[in-house]
């Protein structure tokens, strides 16, 4: 039995650099929907946080679209 390091290490790179990055993305999306330090209620309810709402909520569908494709990889 023979081993290819030369592919064992490139799914490890490749391992890792998606968990991580799917991890910051995810970690966007928890800062996006969490509330600001020291800012009142009628300033979170501005075009701001609209945005900041917006963008975390793609976030979430960004990483929920990522978990649906290795499930299908994993099924198909």
């Amino acid at each position: 039995m023979q081993i290819d390091w030369a592919a064992l290490g490139q799914v490890f790179g490749v391992s890792l650099v998606v968990t991580v990055g799917l991890v910051g993305i995810f970690t966007l999306g928890i800062v996006g929907t969490s509330p600001r330090a020291g800012s009142s209620a009628d300033s979170a309810a501005g075009a701001g946080a609209l945005v900041r709402h917006s963008g975390a909520y793609a976030c979430f569908a960004l990483c929920a679209a990522a978990v649906g494709y290795g499930i299908y990889l994993i099924v198909v």
